[in-house]
């Protein structure tokens, strides 16, 4: 990606005023900044998320969203991360003492962890300390070296594949993924979006869905992508697969769709990112620390294929009468390639 497309997105201001009507679905990237940012109790009559993450998602939200907060944030987030049950038994003020940054810090990033106040985070972090406290062995982050036996890779690989998928199912969100699956099983055309190994998930869902009967196709291509794009309208679905969640050939054809009309859904390890400016909804995967031998590719694929296999049974689910005709004649004629030929 040329840097002067990838300027023109990561620098984009906020989401456009498409004057499309709304979907009644929040998205949950840039266009809850606002109420975020103030740091500010939220005014009477206010409504609070529906549902706070349960204790058990903190750490998994922690890990994914601390790359993208500011340094204070991420010193209170490592905090209550760290130490549940020291950090249940200070008040906001002693929270704010405790990593040398303000009660304001303190409850933007409570509110961005996903609590509608201090007080519910708190409640979170005492019930993850008796989590703790039962005897479940803590989290590690298994790093490989270069000189790690073949059983110990093996052994590392399988515990960070489960701690990923773990992460991911935790923090996402089942509203967006519900507003998802409805607007994908009632499109007239489903477009999908992904380059490099987000492209080969692209792909997976794409033959998914077709299995199923539904017209989809995965576009890896960036040219390709935004000419299908302006045929999109209302009725049609379009899906942007990106890890990093500001991969301009990705953001372009959902910009297009958005602009278009059709319901937008990106799937992302960074839900604030630039992509989440253009989605109507935004299903969030874990982010995953790198190294050297375990590139970002390996762990944000896991947990994008987590998604794209929720979104494709629960798809399957709202569509059986005509999803399981379709998959059994799939079946059939594929069957004789499967079968060995006498000589």
């Amino acid at each position: 990606m040329t840097n002067d497309v990838k300027e023109s997105f990561t620098g984009a201001p906020g989401r456009p005023s498409t004057g499309r009507p709304s979907t009644g679905q929040p998205a949950t990237g840039p266009a809850q900044a606002p109420a975020q940012a103030s740091g500010q109790a939220p005014a009477q009559g206010t409504q609070a998320p529906a549902q706070a993450p349960a204790p058990a998602a903190l750490a998994a939200k922690v890990r994914t969203l601390a790359p993208s907060m500011t340094r204070s944030m991420q010193r209170v987030a490592e905090a209550v991360a760290g130490d549940p049950a020291g950090c249940a038994a200070l008040t906001v003020t002693g929270l704010a003492e405790l990593t040398g940054t303000s009660e304001a810090t303190v409850v933007r990033t409570a509110r961005l962890l996903g609590y509608p106040g201090y007080r519910d985070l708190r409640l979170a972090l005492a019930g993850l300390a008796a989590q703790q406290q039962s005897g479940r062995a803590p989290s590690v982050t298994a790093d490989i070296a270069v000189d790690d036996p073949v059983a110990d890779v093996v052994a590392k690989l399988a515990y960070d594949e489960q701690q990923t998928l773990a992460d991911t199912a935790a923090g996402l969100d089942t509203v967006q993924l519900g507003a998802a699956v409805a607007a994908l099983a009632a499109a007239r055309r489903i477009d999908i979006y992904g380059i490099g190994a987000s492209g080969l998930v692209a792909q997976d869902l794409g033959q998914k869905l077709l299995r199923i009967g539904l017209i989809a196709h995965a576009h890896s291509d960036p040219h390709l992508a935004v000419t299908n794009a302006v045929q999109l309208r209302s009725g049609d679905v379009a899906i942007a697969i990106t890890h990093s969640g500001s991969t301009g050939d990705v953001i372009e054809p959902l910009r297009v769709a958005f602009d278009h009309g059709a319901t937008t859904v990106a799937i992302t390890g960074r839900p604030d990112g630039p992509v989440a400016q253009y989605a109507d909804h935004v299903l969030t995967t874990s982010t995953a620390r790198e190294s050297e031998l375990r590139p970002a590719a390996m762990s944000s694929r896991t947990s994008q294929l987590l998604v794209v296999d929720c979104l494709f049974t629960c798809v399957t689910q709202r569509t059986y009468e005509t999803a399981a005709p379709a998959l059994a004649a799939s079946y059939e004629a594929l069957a004789h390639r499967h079968t060995p030929r006498s000589r």
